[in-house]
């Protein structure tokens, strides 16, 4: 089932749901808004090959700042934090979505990581990409995407449990982390 907005509200105000900074008007009929935050990664042009099993090669050749507007040019892919720290429990999940005013623009806000498992705790990244043929500048603290979610049955093995929690409790972009997942 996906919470409504006096759901959304009433899970915050309980403590269920942790949300900080915690904005009300910022919630929508469905959902919560999410805002921007200032740090900024991204990856360099280059011929450097990553690798997904050597952290070295993810982490080469990329630059990072703490900006409060940015200028997202055509084609560029670049990973962003959200301004809200978010904490779910175990039997609430989230996902991301982008806000339709952002993608007319021609800003995709998450390439495929838009699950928020149960249990997460943290900021989250964001994995924008501009697929128009103009820049676009992005402001810290902007309204950029929206959470919605959706209540389950209470998990065995929340992700704050889980030993391979690779992205817990994170602050900041976060680069990938996949060459920490065992190599079969």
């Amino acid at each position: 089932m996906i919470l409504v907005d006096w759901q959304i509200l009433d899970r915050v105000s309980r403590g269920f749901i942790s949300v900080d900074p915690f904005d009300e008007n910022l919630v929508q009929p469905n959902s919560l808004d999410i805002r921007l935050g200032n740090h900024f990664l991204w990856y360099e042009k280059g011929d450097e090959v990553i690798d997904p099993y050597k952290g070295e090669t993810i982490a080469a050749g990329t630059k990072d700042t703490f900006a409060e507007t940015i200028v997202l040019q055509p084609g560029q892919f670049m990973l962003a934090e959200t301004m809200e720290v978010i904490g779910l429990p175990d039997n609430i999940v989230a996902s991301i979505e982008g806000k339709s005013s952002i993608a007319r623009l021609g800003i995709e806000l998450h390439q495929t990581g838009g699950w928020i498992d149960a249990g997460f705790r943290g900021s989250i990244t964001l994995e924008m990409c501009n697929v128009n043929c103009r820049p676009v500048a992005m402001h810290a603290g902007m309204p950029i995407g929206q959470l919605v979610f959706y209540t389950t049955e209470r998990t065995l093995r929340p992700y704050n449990l889980k030993s391979d929690a690779k992205y817990m409790d994170q602050r900041q972009a976060t680069l990938s982390r996949y060459h920490k997942n065992p190599r079969e």
